[in-house]
């Protein structure tokens, strides 16, 4: 993609109206623009972000079993009055329209899910079934001051599991679910840790995934020795661990996901029931499994930054590579930038070319850096002079020569890191 055909909004300032760090490193490099408190829309670069983690989150799904449905954002009264929550949940727009009736925007989907449930679930041999979406959510925050780490406004994946027994429920939750998630939240660049939590207004307990960083507004206390790890709300002894008696260490963390076990909770309440192998009725198991995907770019960027600006991890990133056209007259030297960007594309490089000749080398240079490619190609008259492409890490401070095609064959490497040693 050519810069001069894509959106881009950088700015030198962060906004002052925002506190936390992520929210002014996105909207100084401009992935994300503020609507109003914990609400955000999103540049071409943040919904390259936002689609990227989408896909990770989307992909371990998929393996585990989930069919990927997409549920309404607006819903009846009843469908909430059924389960209590539409008194009681107090995070819940509430709305009515015209005709009086009276609807809820989804802050969360049990109560939709489940009604759609019972069209697939009838007997034992319908059982277990996954249904996913990443859709968009809604909630009356009191405290949206943390920039995407807590918005009105968010894009969020959730799973629901249906089971006709425990056993069946605790095995997926375990076997299925947690490695699916610490293998997303590595694929993203993050060290989740699995801490147990309160489970709120959806059960006694849960499990939640906590990111440690300055901005985080949770408090967990973890466990160097064991890795055991629970949130304040729950702890009954904050100076040893509950599993090995080993010392708790106090951290500051943002929740990235979170999963429960919901027993009966919403079944019961819409008769989802199934039927045993000798004929009888049972009600369904559920489980439900959520992960912030908009949070999930907020924790990424207050976790991967350096004073220049954002670092992102190849796998997020909005391109894999920038390329910076600095020469003042390509036409001097045998190598022709636009040719070398085109020869990127051929061979599928992800590729972000700033071609732009209205615009100095050390501003392309500084908006590089705040913007945070994983990996930067530099085109100057002295490289272009020996027939040269400088390769640059952003996450490192080296800089290697290569001509075109050795730098094409490095870039569509497996084995990145040995080329390109810091």
């Amino acid at each position: 993609m050519k810069h001069s055909e894509f959106l881009i909004t950088t700015s030198k300032e962060a906004p002052k109206d925002e506190e936390s760090l992520n929210a002014k490193l996105l909207t100084r490099a401009g992935f994300i623009s503020k609507v109003g408190a914990g609400i955000y829309s999103y540049f071409p670069l943040g919904l390259r972000v936002l689609q990227n983690v989408a896909s990770i989150v989307r992909k371990e799904m998929d393996a585990i079993g989930g069919n990927e449905v997409l549920l309404p954002a607006l819903h009846p009264k009843e469908y909430w009055s059924k389960t209590g929550r539409w008194e009681t949940l107090d995070v819940l727009y509430r709305i009515k329209a015209k005709e009086k009736r009276e609807y809820a925007l989804g802050s969360t989907h049990e109560e939709i899910i489940v009604p759609l449930a019972k069209q697939a679930v009838q007997s034992y041999k319908d059982l277990p079934r996954y249904f996913y979406q990443i859709q968009t959510k809604f909630r009356d925050e009191p405290r949206a001051k943390s920039g995407l780490l807590r918005g009105r406004e968010f894009l969020m994946k959730d799973l629901y599991s249906f089971h006709a027994g425990q056993d069946d429920l605790d095995s997926f939750y375990e076997t299925k679910v947690v490695p699916a998630y610490e293998k997303i939240f590595k694929q993203c660049g993050l060290n989740a840790i699995r801490t147990k939590a309160s489970g709120g207004s959806f059960s006694k307990y849960s499990d939640e995934y906590q990111v440690t960083n300055d901005s985080g507004e949770d408090v967990i206390f973890y466990c160097n020795t064991c890795g055991f790890a629970l949130n304040r709300e729950i702890i009954e002894d904050e100076q040893h661990c509950l599993k090995c008696r080993g010392r708790l260490e106090k951290l500051i963390a943002s929740e990235v996901g979170n999963i429960f076990k919901l027993g009966t909770k919403y079944s019961k309440p819409f008769q989802l029931t199934y039927q045993d192998h000798k004929g009888e009725k049972q009600d369904v198991l559920m489980g439900c499994y959520g992960i912030g995907v908009s949070r999930l770019m907020g924790v990424i960027a207050e976790i991967h930054n350096d004073k220049k600006g954002l670092v992102w991890p190849e796998s997020v990133a909005p391109f894999r590579v920038h390329m910076l056209k600095l020469t003042t007259d390509e036409k001097r030297h045998a190598t022709n930038p636009d040719d070398v960007y085109h020869e990127l594309m051929k061979h599928g490089i992800d590729v972000l070319y700033d071609d732009r000749n209205d615009v100095s080398a050390g501003a392309k240079l500084m908006e590089a850096d705040l913007i945070g490619m994983p990996l930067r190609i530099v085109m100057s008259d002295r490289t272009l002079k020996e027939d040269r492409l400088e390769i640059k890490q952003r996450s490192g401070e080296n800089t290697w020569l290569y001509d075109t095609k050795a730098t094409i064959k490095i870039l569509t490497s497996d084995n990145l890191k040995k080329l390109l040693p810091n």
